[in-house]
C-alpha cells in the first residue's frame, strides 16, 4: 500500500489553493476542522460505556451541527466553483477576442505593406 508523500501533499495543497482561492481556503479549513472535531466528539461518545440520555442527546446535536456545517461548506463550495467556472469562461472568451483582434491587425498591416510596395 503506497502513501501520498510530500510531493503528493504539496500537489493537493496547490490544487486546493487554485480551486478555492487564497481568501476562501482558511475559511474552508476552519469548517473542515470544526466538522472533524464534531465527528470525533460524536464517535468518542459512541465508544464510551456511559449511556446517559443527556450524553446521547449531546451526541445527536453535535452530529446534526456537523452535518449542517458540512452542508453549508458544500453549498459555498458549489457557489465558489460556479463563480470560478464563470471567470474561466470569461477569460477564455476575452483571450479569443484578443486573438481575433491581433489577427485582424496583422492582416491590415500586411495589406498596408503590400499597398506601399505597389505605390
Amino acid at each position: 500500500m503506497s502513501t501520498i508523500g510530500i510531493p503528493g501533499l504539496i500537489l493537493i495543497l496547490v490544487l486546493a489553493l487554485v480551486l478555492f482561492g487564497p481568501k476562501k481556503l482558511p475559511e474552508l479549513g476552519r469548517a473542515v476542522g470544526h466538522t472533524l472535531k464534531e465527528f470525533k466528539n460524536a464517535t468518542r461518545g459512541l465508544t464510551s460505556d456511559d449511556d446517559d440520555d443527556d450524553e446521547a442527546k449531546k451526541k445527536e446535536l453535535a452530529a446534526k451541527e456537523a452535518l449542517v456545517t458540512t452542508t453549508v461548506v458544500t453549498e459555498k463550495d458549489a457557489l465558489d466553483r460556479e463563480k470560478i467556472e464563470r471567470e474561466v469562461r470569461e477569460r477564455l472568451e476575452r483571450e479569443r477576442l484578443e486573438q481575433e483582434i491581433r489577427e485582424r491587425l496583422e492582416a491590415e498591416r500586411l495589406q498596408m505593406e503590400k499597398e506601399q510596395q505597389k505605390a
